[in-house]
């Protein structure tokens, strides 16, 4: 279920979907590094102002799920215009700068981004650009990401299937807000 907090900023509402602290698994393979499966676990949070803050950490996953090493970190802003133009500022862990472009879909939560924009230290690994498309999908986040460097073509590198994680304190608030469900259960689905 999607929720839009009463204190959201009015131009974010058409990101709602985003918001709350999301976890899952996927796959990243790429020419020069080793295929493997990754954890992630993603926040977008808000403050009233006009953008939605963005964290996400991923990791290498062994054959049964244990965190091996980390293997990316993000960081960004996220932000919105009245034309369902979405414009993302990211940085990376191994010293990327991203100017991301691209909108909402027309009547579904799904965006699709292009990088506008990339800039590069010393120290970080050859990168010229990359796609990126999230939905909403049966109550997951999903996400995809193409890259693509001086020797690579445009391609997927990073795909995953990410759950809206809950956490005690939002279980609790569930718990105070039940009054209103009649006593059978039943009769709540009528």
């Amino acid at each position: 279920m999607i929720e839009i907090p009463s204190d959201l900023n009015p131009d974010l509402v058409p990101l709602a979907w985003l918001l709350g602290n999301w976890a899952g698994a996927g796959v990243t393979d790429f020419p020069g590094a080793e295929k493997a499966n990754f954890g992630q676990e993603v926040s977008f949070t808000h403050d009233g102002r006009d953008f939605i803050e963005y964290r996400s950490y991923s990791w290498i996953l062994d054959s049964e799920g244990n965190k091996v090493k980390p293997l990316e970190t993000e960081s960004g802003f996220w932000r919105i215009d009245k034309d369902r133009k979405v414009e993302v500022v990211m940085v990376r862990d191994d010293g990327v700068v991203e100017v991301w472009y691209g909108e909402l879909a027309d009547k579904k939560p799904q965006i699709d981004l292009a990088t506008d924009a990339v800039a590069r230290t010393a120290a970080s690994g050859p990168y010229t650009g990359g796609k990126r498309l999230y939905g909403y999908v049966k109550g997951d986040l999903m996400w995809v990401g193409e890259k693509q460097t001086p020797e690579v073509p445009l391609r997927p590198y990073m795909s995953a299937q990410l759950k809206k994680v809950v956490t005690p304190e939002e279980v609790a608030d569930m718990a105070r807000n039940l009054g209103d469900l009649p006593d059978d259960g039943i009769a709540f689905f009528k």
